[in-house]
């Protein structure tokens, strides 16, 4: 028996007010264990080094903006 069938097989034990506290608190692990989505790869690291002379920060920011319109 696999562990899915095992806890499925105690969940349906539960009253309802029980199971709906065990799906929150399956919520809070992941909310708080950061499973929900997926770690930053930061792909784009360095994706704007040949403008870096061109413009400051602030400057990419205010064109970042004007882009966005």
């Amino acid at each position: 028996m696999c562990i899915l069938e095992d806890v499925h097989k105690l969940f349906e034990m539960l009253p309802d007010d029980l199971k709906r506290e065990v799906v929150e608190y399956i919520e809070f692990l992941i909310e708080n264990r950061g499973i929900r989505g997926r770690k930053p790869t930061l792909s784009w690291k360095g994706a704007l080094k040949d403008i870096k002379e061109k413009y400051t920060s602030v400057e990419l920011q205010h064109k970042a903006l004007e882009w966005w319109g």
